[in-house]
């Protein structure tokens, strides 16, 4: 676990690597999290890649250079997270953001979640080592031994990742650029009135799924399919005998809608209700860590190098605290006296209450995320949740205050962002941390490394979020941008009463009741608040997952094995695809959307033999990583 003093660490090649391949997560992920409401962790394909670059370029490598050229790579996950989950909704109200305006926000946030963790990583990844097992982290500690140490392993590896961002740009190009193919294939049930099953072609989405697994992609199509041939025919058919519209709807008649109308009118209600409380649950639950957390840091910070300057071990040397309270303070500072970082025109007191909110909210969820995420992993991370209590509690202030218009909202809502930001950024350098504490980091290097790679992430992922507002509506089918669209309608709630309780509380009483039988909620929620046909794809790659492992001997790590990286190369490869199509479409030299070249049947037929071709893919994938293990 521990490395000798003269070993290379923080070098130049290890940072413009790790640089260059956050900017390339960064806007594969923003693209991800505006497509399907989620993003993944870029930690181990990060690894992986940069031991391969440091070879192709005949560079040798040590394992301390490799994890901090992960660690600056996934900085950019936590920024993509914060920032998609939020800033769509200004698009939204037609109150479309400067760009240096959402870099402000995604940077500040990083700089809240680095600074506020640094204290807490010494009682966390050390002293709660058997406790807290942060998956994601130590599996990134095992791929960078073996990648490191074993050159052919390391080449296989990494060439899964190169072929699969092959395999998702080409299926992106043929079916958003080319046009060749319909995106998406499906057919109506009989009986169910307006109940249709769908299923996208979207090779990020079918890695995803791998990824997820097969129980928690079940869980989350078990909640689509809820949507799709439970409520929306309920709803059709309740609506079939009524001669006025329904609330929220105030023109059209329920019987001449068709399912998406249905769907966009009565259904993400009711998931949006149902998302807000599995998140607002899922963070009241960590509030015994929370405190147990705060303790605990008061206790740390008394025999913490941090503020007693003494002299530590490499290996545990952290940034200085004049950085943890220094960072902590300018951002609330900054943000409360700079004109212009919150969205909307502000008030001097306004910006300090909304200044108060990133101060509390900010600290207070950066303990509880990097908590959280040593149990359960970043993917299950509660950052939705997070950013629910913030605008509730947010909104709240304001609407005691009789601040309800436009700009009241956007400031709530960029609150949200950098609370999430924050939030996301305690999680994934606490993974980075662990990785770093298995492998003999020097601790204070990785936060310098997350910094370094947030301060050129945010870049990346502010403009993937411009380009897609810019080239398409947020809310719509190509870009749904889900957690964005349920702030919008949160925010809406609190401040001007516009939303449909009864929707709302349908959904409230479905994820509880999830909950209670014990699923995640948050993921059952989001199938209902999504389409099925964006859900299936995640099903059909925990199938293919669910295939591979099979035969593999219990209790044998799965989290380095080449599907995964495949997997994390499909999501790569459609994300970037997708922004470089965007680009296309903004600039006026690709069409927004036309009807496939390949129609009918036979379209959906040769849609169909792509998606079947992705899952050989996986499975190839999959089952060469586990025989290699064998092996």
């Amino acid at each position: 676990m521990t490395q000798a003093e003269g070993v290379a660490e923080f070098t130049l090649k290890a940072i413009v690597v790790g640089v260059v391949l956050g900017i390339v997560f960064g806007a594969a992920n923003a693209y991800l999290g505006l497509r399907v409401g989620m993003t993944v962790s870029a930690s181990i394909p990060a690894a992986v890649m940069t031991v391969a670059v440091f070879r192709l370029l005949s560079l040798r490598g040590t394992i301390l250079e490799a994890n901090l050229s992960q660690t600056v790579a996934s900085a950019s996950t936590a920024l993509a997270t914060g920032t998609i989950f939020t800033i769509p909704a200004l698009f939204l109200w037609g109150a479309t953001p400067p760009y240096l305006q959402v870099v402000a926000l995604a940077f500040l946030g990083a700089l809240l979640g680095i600074a506020a963790m640094v204290p807490l990583r010494r009682l966390l990844i050390v002293k709660a080592h058997d406790e807290l097992p942060y998956p994601e982290g130590t599996a990134c500690a095992e791929v960078l031994r073996a990648t490191v140490h074993e050159s052919s392993g390391a080449a296989n590896a990494s060439a899964w990742i190169f072929r699969g961002m092959a395999a998702g740009a080409a299926v992106k190009v043929v079916i958003s650029l080319a046009y060749l193919l319909p995106g998406e294939i499906g057919f109506a049930l009989p009986v169910l009135p307006k109940a249709e099953l769908a299923l996208e072609i979207a090779p990020a989405l079918l890695g995803v799924g791998y990824i997820l697994g097969y129980r928690q992609a079940a869980v989350c199509v078990a909640g689509a399919l809820v949507s799709a041939v439970v409520i929306t025919p309920l709803i059709a058919w309740m609506g079939a005998a009524m001669t006025q519209p329904l609330y929220p709807e105030t023109q059209r008649l329920i019987v001449d809608m068709d399912a998406g109308d249905i769907w966009s009118r009565y259904v993400r209600y009711i998931g949006a209700g149902a998302v807000a409380t599995a998140g607002i649950l899922t963070v009241l639950r960590g509030l015994p860590t929370m405190l147990d957390a705060f303790t605990s840091v008061a206790r740390g910070m008394q025999d913490s190098d941090v503020r007693g300057g003494r002299a530590a071990a490499r290996t545990d040397r952290d940034l200085p605290g004049s950085f943890v309270f220094g960072g902590v303070a300018l951002v609330v500072l900054t943000s409360g006296l700079v004109p212009g970082v919150f969205a909307g025109e502000m008030a001097p007191l306004q910006r300090a209450i909304l200044a108060c909110g990133v101060g509390v909210f900010g600290v207070l969820f950066v303990a509880v995320a990097a908590r959280i995420v040593g149990i359960v992993g970043v993917s299950s991370q509660p950052t939705s949740g997070i950013a629910l209590v913030t605008l509730l509690g947010t909104a709240s202030v304001f609407a005691a205050a009789g601040w309800v218009d436009l700009d009241a909202r956007a400031g709530v809502l960029t609150v949200g962002t950098i609370v999430a930001v924050a939030a996301s950024k305690a999680g994934d350098i606490s993974q980075d941390l662990k990785t770093g504490w298995l492998v003999g980091a020097t601790p204070a290097r990785q936060q310098l490394g997350q910094l370094i790679g947030a301060a050129f992430a945010c870049w990346a992922v502010a403009a993937t979020v411009m380009l897609l507002g810019n080239a398409y509506e947020f809310g719509s089918k190509e870009i749904p941008a889900p957690q964005a669209t349920l702030m919008k309608t949160i925010i809406e709630g609190v401040l001007a009463g516009a939303l449909p309780w009864d929707l709302v509380l349908t959904g409230a009483g479905l994820a509880l009741a999830a909950m209670l039988c014990g699923v995640s909620g948050l993921a059952f929620s989001i199938g209902i608040y999504l389409p099925l046909a964006t859900m299936a794809p995640l099903f059909v790659g925990g199938c293919v997952r669910a295939l591979v492992e099979r035969n593999r001997t219990p209790g044998a790590a799965s989290e380095s094995d080449t599907g995964i990286l495949a997997a994390s190369g499909l999501v790569a490869g459609e994300g970037l695809a997708g922004v470089a199509i965007a680009g296309l479409v903004a600039a006026g030299v690709a069409p927004k959307a036309i009807d496939p070249r390949l129609g009918g049947l036979a379209g959906e037929f040769g849609a169909l033999i792509v998606a079947l071709g992705v899952c050989y893919f996986l499975l190839r994938g999959g089952r060469q990583g586990a025989s290699a293990k064998v092996a």
